[in-house]
């Protein structure tokens, strides 16, 4: 019995994926349950596990093609052998070649001879963009993929062919003329230094890309600017940390300092967790904050739901599980959905200053900074203390400055005097 692998039900904000990578190639034996292939949107990563053992028969959506939701990437035999379909594959492979040169007509027929349409031979939206930024006939080119298509694997390799040095005959004594034709332009010759990548973005990227220019021309955006000297909270981080990790199994970090803060702030000033519906203004009476955490593939925002019911361990065990999870690529649609407040730290990177940009539909966001040493004058004398620029930008459609001022001012009175988050003073 022959099985679909279908692409799974995607969000009702997300209309199609891009196929990432094939684990598996046809004629290999899967087990039920086996990541199969890696589907990209523009959140996450999602793996498509196979739903049945058998042997991947055929895949019909190769790495770097677009899809939709529950279409069908290939069928799996579930009464074949691993041998048996590995033979069979073999059988029906066209016999590849590099010869640009190959006539066009051979290239579209399989190993049977019939003759496959040129939507089955399609390579899809990833190839035809490579071929044509290098001006690659697609149709010289003896594909490696299904029915002969070709695959970004074919085309990087005819490049890297393009630029091996070329032996050169040894000079000889009589020079003969030679007839001189105009060369037809083929791929094109890099100079030595001067060489160039050019590479699609990942939907990740694309997104983030898309929503931070519609932030710039949607939203009245305006950046205030405070500085929070953070001696108290690290004298005591210093003092509580060691008993904090022994009695929480987790670190205690200067991030659910600043969560706490804000939360104290945002129910004070409830139109910084508002957001802007139409002509409504949508205030929400619960605090779900998202925390801006890098990843391989670019800045993802998970969120902490209900962020004022957690504790300082469960603020900081959360952080932790996210970056974790951001790393290995893990992050599921829905802790990545929503949010109603945004922190983000530049300061981890080593930046000072900085106006972060709005992430839709939120009306706000908190920039961190790096915490540096710097003189300060405190009852009229010149110490040293560990001050960090703080940056609120917000949408002045629906924030007015004073409030986002007010804003600021508290989560710097509550990072300065921690017992306030307490005491809700």
């Amino acid at each position: 019995m022959t099985i679909e692998v279908k692409v799974p039900v995607l969000p009702e904000s997300i209309t199609e994926a891009a196929v990432l990578e094939w684990h598996k190639k046809a004629g290999d034996y899967v087990a039920e349950g086996e990541n199969l292939v890696d589907i990209e949107t523009e959140k996450v990563t999602m793996e498509v596990p196979a739903v049945n053992s058998g042997v991947l028969q055929e895949i019909l959506q190769p790495a770097g093609a677009t899809v939709t939701a529950e279409q069908v990437l290939g069928h799996i035999d579930e009464t074949a052998t691993a041998t048996a379909s590995a033979a069979a594959t073999a059988a029906t492979q066209p016999t590849l070649t590099t010869d640009l040169a190959t006539d066009s007509a051979t290239e579209s027929s399989t190993a049977s001879g019939s003759t496959v349409s040129s939507e089955a031979r399609d390579p899809g939206p990833a190839v035809r963009h490579l071929a044509a930024e290098h001006g690659i006939d697609l149709a010289s080119v003896a594909g490696s993929g299904k029915d002969g298509r070709a695959t970004k694997e074919d085309l990087l390799t005819l490049l890297e062919q393009s630029t091996k040095p070329k032996a050169t005959a040894p000079p000889t004594a009589v020079k003969t003329p030679v007839a001189t034709f105009p060369q037809t332009p083929d791929l094109p010759t890099l100079q030595a230094g001067r060489t160039e990548r050019r590479e699609p973005m990942s939907r990740l990227r694309q997104t983030i890309a898309r929503r931070l220019v519609e932030a710039q021309h949607t939203a009245a955006m305006l950046t205030t600017f405070n500085e929070v000297n953070l001696q108290a909270v690290m004298d005591l981080r210093k003092k509580y940390k060691d008993a904090f990790e022994k009695q929480h199994a987790t670190r205690l970090g200067f991030m659910s300092f600043f969560v706490k803060a804000c939360i104290e702030a945002l129910q004070r000033f409830p139109a910084v967790n508002a957001s802007i519906d139409g002509r409504d203004r949508v205030y929400h009476d619960y605090y779900d904050i998202g925390i801006a955490v890098a990843s391989p593939r670019g800045l993802v925002v998970p969120v902490l739901r209900d962020a004022d019911q957690k504790t300082f361990a469960d603020i900081e065990s959360g952080i932790r599980n996210f970056g974790d999870k951001a790393k290995a690529g893990t992050l599921s649609l829905d802790e990545l959905s929503g949010g109603t407040f945004t922190i983000t730290n530049g300061g981890v990177f080593g930046s000072l200053v900085s106006t972060p940009i709005l992430n839709p539909p939120q009306s706000a966001i908190l920039g961190m900074h790096k915490i540096q040493a710097r003189p300060m004058a405190e009852q009229g004398e010149v110490v040293i203390r560990p001050m960090m620029y703080l940056a609120l930008t917000y949408d002045h459609r629906i924030i007015d400055g004073s409030e986002a001022v007010r804003f600021l001012v508290t989560v710097k009175d509550s990072l300065e005097d921690p017992a306030r988050l307490l005491l809700h003073i």
